[in-house]
């Protein structure tokens, strides 16, 4: 199969790199195609024709989106408009990974793929126009929505607070959002099997399990052997300019439904991280 990886510099691009090789990989990052200029990402999808494109190309700083709003629309809302214009152009299926910020957080138990939208921060909103563009203009699509990603390649909560524990013996940790940490070697290989079939539509895929941001640092300094006290604080007292919702645990239902086997615990996929970091 010729795949089309936006995005493939990235965190989640790496990953999907080496799950996918086995295929022929068209590779584009933000300097080869700006999926902003809606000409350009035609021509380039059209010339290419690939069998799929995956849009691992994202504006993910939640702060930044909101100081940054016109940039935020431009990637993850028009950008995502664009290669779904050009995917229609040659038929093609488009693989577009969303977020559990779509969500306002007000659910207390996980949220399905048909659950209430309500984002409440610039980044939800513009990934959610990304998401309704998509549903707009195709009928082939897999939407992904996922959660709390980390992975070897890139900036993650998981590498922060490791490089903060050779510093600090004590980190204040919010313990009022809770979701689920999701390693992003995992979601590739996931990926990798569902662009194998046809069933099209909204997935939810994450790692098993649940957390609040306060639990996942203490397990990461349990097993990394790490002694530092970790106090919980809530999201008010830790200021930040975008609000997060306070509860965003998906249900992985459709994968369910579908025959994929459940991704693994959040705690098993922390364990691998932690072994190939040290």
């Amino acid at each position: 199969m010729k795949i089309l990886i936006t995005g493939s510099s990235g965190m989640l691009g790496h990953d999907l790199i080496n799950v996918l090789e086995n295929h022929e990989l068209i590779l584009t990052n933000s300097k080869t195609l700006d999926i902003t200029d809606k000409n350009h990402t035609i021509e380039f999808v059209c010339d290419a024709k690939p069998d799929i494109v995956i849009n691992a190309a994202a504006y993910t700083d939640v702060d930044g989106c909101e100081e940054n709003r016109d940039l935020a629309y431009a990637v993850n809302g028009d950008g995502v408009r664009n290669l779904a214009l050009a995917c229609r152009e040659i038929d093609c299926p488009l693989v577009h990974i969303s977020t559990d910020y779509v969500f306002d957080g007000s659910a207390t138990e996980p949220i399905a793929e048909d659950g209430e939208i309500g984002p409440i921060s610039i980044y939800g909103k513009s990934k959610l126009e990304g998401e309704l563009a998509i549903q707009e203009i195709l009928d082939k699509y897999f939407i992904i929505r996922t959660a709390w990603l980390y992975g070897i390649n890139g900036k993650n909560f998981p590498k922060t607070m490791l490089e903060l524990a050779k510093s600090h013996s004590e980190i204040t940790v919010v313990y009022d959002e809770v979701g689920t940490p999701t390693y992003t070697p995992d979601l590739a290989f996931g990926i990798s099997e569902l662009i194998e079939t046809d069933y099209y539509g909204i997935y939810h895929l994450t790692n098993s399990g649940s957390c609040s941001w306060c639990e996942f640092a203490r397990y990461i300094f349990e097993v990394a052997q790490k002694d530092v006290n970790v106090i919980p604080v809530t999201a008010s007292e830790f200021a930040r300019p975008a609000p997060r919702p306070s509860y965003s645990v998906l249900e992985n239902k459709n994968w369910i439904e579908k025959g994929f086997k459940p991704l693994r615990s959040y705690k098993e996929a922390i364990k691998e991280y932690i072994e190939l970091i040290r």
